[in-house]
This record gives C-alpha cells, structure tokens and sequence, in this order.
C-alpha cells in the first residue's frame, strides 16, 4: 500500500514511518495540514493517515478540503483527544476510523494489513460519484440502468472514484491495477479505458473519463463541472 502520514511530532512520524516502510508499505510523510493537502492533490493512495492537532491547518480542516475535492480515499484520524465529541467531528468531517493517542503499534500496523487484504479484494464495497454507483462486490455500475463489469474494470473504476477530479498517470492507474503483471503496456489500459467510457455511456451516466490514449485519465462529474486550471496531474 501507499500510505500518506500526516503528523507534526517529529519522532513518533519517524517511528511509524520505519514500521510501516519495514513491512514493505510505501510512505510519504508530512508535517502539517496544509502540506497534507498538497500532498493529496498530487498523488494516489490507498490509505491517509491524519493527525487531528497540526500546525497550519489541522487534521480536521485537511480531512474537509480533501473530501470536498472528490477524493474518497480510506483515512484514519490520530488523536490524543479520547472525548465521543472529538470522535464524531472527525468522523463527521469525513474520517474513517480513528485510533486514540497513545496506541499500540502493533494494532496499528494490524489495522493495516486488514485494509491491505480489502484493497486486494479491490472492494471498497459500494462507491457513488455524480449519479454512478458501483458495487465492486458485485462488480455492477448503475445509474438509470445497471450493467456487469469484469474485475480489472470493477478495480479501474474503484480507483477512479477513489481519486475523483485527478488526472492520473498512466503508470499509476497500470501499477494499483494490475499489481506485477509485467506484459501489462499503456496499450492494455486504453483498452479497458475505452471499454469502461462505452459501459458509463451505456448506463446513460453524467460521468467521463476524459484524457487521450496514454493518459493522463480524469474521471469527472459533467453535472458538476471539471476542475480549474490549477490541478495536478498524476
């Protein structure tokens, strides 16, 4: 997995992030809610890990502007804040799951390997974005009218929701997809592109996945409008 941290205490980042780089995780660290954002915006992950008590712009406010950008990515709150009203503005804001300062590393890193083995069941169960929903589950996109998918569609498609508005490199999209299958080229991922771009059309849905062959891709909601100028691209 590829995991953003979020933490302003120096050590316990280094702490987790030399656990979690042990196990093979992939982390980029940051320091305060703004660079949190920035971060973000630039790259995909498959989990975010936040601070809520950080310097510039806390865990919370971070979490919020992340949310409202579309990305609907896995995130668990750190807090030393143990009261339920602290608990439920974060998950409010958008969280996941929080875990309580100070905390076991070992349930940490336990926490982890459960959301590794969903991710490779590529099932964030039921996703919506625009006026889609896809049930990996089932591997079915609905919108006025429903439609089968096959798993590597079910996983691109996860994938796109999961990074909503972002435009996406072609490497990444291959890499989170097809995992180490080596004969995998940008040739094979604009054919399952194209295929996705028909299945969307044939359920009538408001959402495109705009880009050329070779990428980068963007999925968007053309009810709600595209993203300025300013975005990144993957």
């Amino acid at each position: 997995m590829r995991i953003l941290l979020a933490e302003d205490e120096k050590e316990l980042s280094r702490v987790l992030v030399t656990a979690m780089r042990s196990i093979g995780y992939t982390v980029d660290p940051v320091y305060n809610g703004l660079e949190a954002v920035e971060k973000a915006n630039q790259g995909v992950y498959d989990l975010m890990i936040f601070d809520i008590m950080m310097p510039v712009m806390t865990g919370i406010e971070a979490l919020k502007k992340i949310r409202s950008a579309g990305d609907q990515t896995y995130v668990i709150m750190l807090t030393a804040m143990s009261e339920i009203d602290d608990k439920v503005t974060g998950l409010d804001a958008g969280a996941d799951d929080y875990i309580t300062k100070p905390f076991s590393l070992k349930e940490l890193l336990a926490r982890l390997r459960s959301l590794e083995r969903r991710s490779e069941d590529y099932t964030n169960d039921v996703l919506k974005f625009g006026d889609i929903t896809l049930d990996s589950s089932e591997q079915r996109l609905e919108s006025f009218n429903s439609i089968s998918l096959s798993a590597k569609e079910t996983k691109l498609l996860n994938l796109f929701i999961l990074n909503a508005n972002k435009k996406i490199n072609s490497d990444i999209l291959i890499e989170h997809v097809w995992d180490s299958e080596d004969d995998i080229d940008r040739d094979t991922l604009w054919i399952y592109i194209s295929y996705l771009r028909q299945k969307l059309q044939s359920v009538n849905a408001h959402v495109e996945i705009h880009g050329e062959k070779g990428g980068p891709y963007q999925l968007i909601n053309t009810n709600g409008g595209n993203f300025n100028d300013s975005e990144v691209s993957l």
